[in-house]
């Protein structure tokens, strides 16, 4: 089997299971607990977030643990525009079209619950937003920006230093969802004063993940209770998580330069040959500014599940889209603000390829062509 859904989610790391065993047995310890055993936990959750913090260039008070990139999201969008609410009276946010459904919905929660205004930005067909677009759109009373690094349904990159600078010239918090950016993308230097992670995507364990945001920034929590992670995330936190997610980013972080450009080969070959023996495929996406291990397309006239359902007769594993849309029989959102006609949306295969990528993927896309081939003679 061929399992090419890496953006939905990946393996746990051998080193990162090494890593956070013990404070899944002997280690057990609550880090609020104020005795030995709570304390050990304690300089274990410490030590973790100071090495998440050395990788994005921030200080160590601004790692915020949570329970993955949806919450991490939730936390920034509602958390910082309440926070620039109950602080200055703003009640306005600016997002795209082709958000993650957890930034989407958080928009549509401010709107419903708290009289937020929310613009959102238009994409080019290649899934880009222009930073004068997002100049025009700013107000005074913009709480947040929210957009993200790299989209995980086709995999096109913004260029978020230059969207940044636009919210920094206004004073307007930036939040980026790099959930599936880390491990690819550099995650230093992005301009950003808030940045998602999702452990998961990055060979840390499901239920792992940060909101990294600038401590300056007034941010109302989103979870209530103890006041654990300064006030910002109540709720014990997960010890073992925080060191396993630790431990990836730094193997991920690692092996970034050399893996991007080498996966990013593989999948270029695998593009080109798709293109070439698929009547009716289009790349979706950007061409060129897109993550080195996705590969997206629509097969005009064909169903896109019942292409899946032929690749994984052959061994391929793949998906139609995002996994967080669980359920939805509508098409994709990010296809449509492409441009592409909703007929054609529900065409969509998405590849997403793991870090390590050396082999060819010239099978695989034969086997694409074959399961074309069987829906389109299916009728």
């Amino acid at each position: 089997m061929r399992y090419l859904d890496h953006a939905a989610t990946g393996p746990v790391r051998p080193e990162v299971v090494a890593a956070m065993a013990p404070y899944l047995t002997e280690r057990y310890g609550n880090p609020s607990s104020h005795h030995t055993v709570g304390e050990q936990a304690a300089a274990a959750l410490e030590d973790a977030r100071a090495r998440i913090a050395h990788i994005i260039g921030v200080r160590r008070g601004d790692v915020v643990f949570t329970s993955g990139g949806t919450e991490a999201d939730n936390l920034a969008v509602k958390g910082l525009a309440l926070g620039a609410m109950l602080r200055r009276g703003a009640r306005h946010v600016v997002t795209s079209a082709i958000e993650h459904e957890a930034v989407l919905a958080s928009c549509d929660h401010l709107t419903r619950l708290h009289g937020f205004d929310v613009t959102i930005l238009p994409v080019d067909a290649g899934g880009l937003v222009d930073p004068d677009t997002l100049a025009a759109a700013l107000r005074d009373d913009t709480a947040v920006v929210s957009i993200g690094y790299a989209n995980n349904e086709i995999g096109t990159v913004q260029d978020i230093p230059a969207l940044a600078a636009v919210a920094r010239a206004r004073g307007v918090p930036f939040h980026t969802d790099a959930v599936q950016a880390a491990g690819w993308l550099p995650l230093h230097g992005t301009g950003a004063d808030a940045l998602s992670i999702a452990g998961h995507k990055v060979g840390a364990p499901q239920g792992t993940g940060t909101l990294v945001v600038r401590g300056r920034l007034p941010l109302e929590p989103v979870m209530h209770g103890g006041g654990q992670e300064r006030g910002r995330r109540s709720g014990t936190q997960d010890v073992a998580g925080a060191v396993a997610l630790a431990t990836a980013l730094e193997l991920a972080e690692a092996e970034r330069a050399e893996d991007a450009v080498q996966v990013a080969a593989v999948r270029d070959a695998f593009i080109r040959r798709v293109l070439e023996t698929v009547p009716n495929a289009r790349l979706t996406g950007h061409p060129t500014r897109r993550l080195p291990g996705s590969a997206s397309f629509t097969f005009a006239g064909t169903s896109g599940e019942a292409v899946l359902l032929e690749l994984e007769r052959r061994g391929v594993v793949t998906s139609s889209g995002s996994a967080c849309a669980a359920g939805s029989d509508e098409p994709s959102h990010v296809l449509v603000a492409l441009g592409i006609p909703p007929e054609v949306a529900q065409t969509a295969v998405r590849f997403t390829f793991p870090h390590g990528l050396r082999m060819s993927l010239d099978d695989v896309a034969e086997s694409v062509a074959a399961s074309v081939r069987a829906v389109q003679s299916h009728g």
